[in-house]
């Protein structure tokens, strides 16, 4: 008999948990830099807009399917699909996406934790993005740090290691991130970088701007490739799914726009370029902090700030990692995490040293390990994890609608109104294939 599945301890543990995951570089490194490159507030509405029609569906279906199955991706399409079905066959996928988005994604947080660490001993003049990603020691010295610390966390239980954690990861990132905003809106030239981030100008919004804001949405959200199904795999019915989504969607996007508050204020104050790209949060705001009075101080905060969101990420998908390859191999949580620990440092080693010794360039000029597994994750499947659950959810030769309308409406709280099938069945699935198609057709191969 299978032992019982471990459960979260509250409503909040949840919401704080899954806000976690979603919560991370995704807000505060990739949101700012696409905003400055895809011309500010035109951007954001799109986001909004692709975060309210696509993510908040599709966060509510993969919800249901890891809350009905009570398992983790690679299991829960076995649980609900047919006889002769193979949905199962995206459960593989989603635990490949998880793979390869802690490939880069542990690489950042240790970057976060470099700049954190050289501004509280107070040798920023030493810092430079170029010359940190091109540092093997560096590099390889805290992405060790990054995986070693976010397993030792999940090795002990749910509840006493990654709930609580998480709890207190996102009480101190919010304040954090509100003393910095308001503090940003001191700066002199916080009414002209609020305009450039508030004010859209739709002469600037095309096809790229769609999907870049889609992508965007889905990365942010961690949809698509079951990170969210494993924590509603931990919950139980008493509250409907719905209103669970908006709690966390919620969450999301107010650290996301309070990023671009703190961020953009301060590149208008001080020359700094808004279309500076992935460096924006390195190169831009070291120089910032440099030239502000206590600028030490600040910057560690912001850093500070900045491993919070990135590690809560981390960990919650570093814990679906271990649901899956527990659920296949019946380990128990310290052995998983050891295995999956080594495994996914190695694979990190990739993107940790691919600025200096293992150079690949996959696409355009530039590229790297880090584009690479990008590319895999935020570009395939994410979009097509967000399609295959709207197909599954939707029709009659998956899930089926009613089976997930009872599921996603079980409990207290907002429900799944009848009138909004039409989204989830057709408006959803039409939109992501048709910017997935476009994106990959438009993209910047070489």
């Amino acid at each position: 008999m299978d032992k019982q599945r471990e459960k979260l301890g509250s409503r909040l543990g949840f919401i704080l948990l899954s806000a976690g995951c979603a919560i991370g570089c995704g807000n505060v490194w990739k949101f700012p830099w696409m905003t400055g490159q895809f011309g500010g507030g035109g951007f954001v509405l799109v986001y909004i807009l692709c975060l309210i029609f696509l993510g908040l569906p599709a966060m509510i279906m993969e919800f249901a399917i890891g809350r009905a199955a009570q398992a983790s991706p690679v299991k829960m399409y076995q649980k609900l699909e047919k006889p002769g079905q193979k949905w199962h066959i995206h459960g593989y996928l989603a635990l490949l996406g998880n793979v390869a988005l802690m490939a880069f994604y542990t690489v950042v947080t240790g970057w976060m934790m470099y700049y954190f660490v050289m501004f509280v001993v107070g040798k920023t003049a030493e810092l430079g993005f170029v010359a940190m990603i091109t540092n093997p020691g560096v590099n390889v010295t805290y992405l060790l740090v990054a995986v070693a610390a976010g397993f030792a966390v999940l090795s002990f239980d749910l509840q006493g290691g990654l709930e609580r954690v998480t709890k207190y990861l996102m009480v101190a990132l919010f304040v954090l991130m509100l003393v910095l905003s308001i503090h940003s809106a001191t700066l002199s030239g916080a009414a002209e970088g609020l305009k450039f981030y508030l004010i859209p100008d739709f002469s600037k919004i095309n096809g790229s701007v769609v999907v870049g804001a889609m992508n965007q949405a889905f990365f942010s959200l961690s949809i698509g490739i079951g990170s969210m199904a494993i924590f509603g795999s931990y919950i139980g019915k008493d509250r409907s799914l719905m209103g669970e989504s908006v709690n966390v969607i919620a969450l999301d996007t107010l650290v996301a726009i309070l990023a671009g508050f703190i961020i953009f204020p301060a590149c208008f104050t001080y020359g700094i370029e808004v279309n500076a790209g992935p460096s924006l949060l390195f190169d831009t705001m070291a120089t910032v902090f440099n030239n502000m009075s206590g600028g030490r101080l600040w910057g560690s905060l912001f850093f500070l700030f900045m491993v919070f969101a990135a590690f809560s990420t981390e960990l919650a998908v570093f814990e679906n990692i271990l649901a899956c390859v527990r659920e296949l191999t019946g380990w128990s949580r310290p052995k998983g995490c050891l295995i999956c620990g080594v495994g996914i440092f190695l694979l990190s080693t990739t993107t940790a040293l691919g600025y200096s010794v293992f150079h690949f360039q996959p696409f355009a000029d530039g590229s790297a390990w880090l584009d690479f597994w990008d590319f895999i994750v935020s570009t395939n499947l994410l979009p097509i994890g967000a399609f295959i659950f709207s197909i599954f959810c939707s029709y009659k030769i998956g899930w089926g609608w009613d089976a997930f309308l009872a599921e996603a409406n079980a409990g207290k709280g907002m429900k799944v109104q009848s009138w909004m099938k039409p989204i989830f069945k057709y408006f959803v699935p039409i939109c992501v294939a048709g910017l997935y198609i476009y994106g990959l057709w438009t993209f910047k191969w070489r």
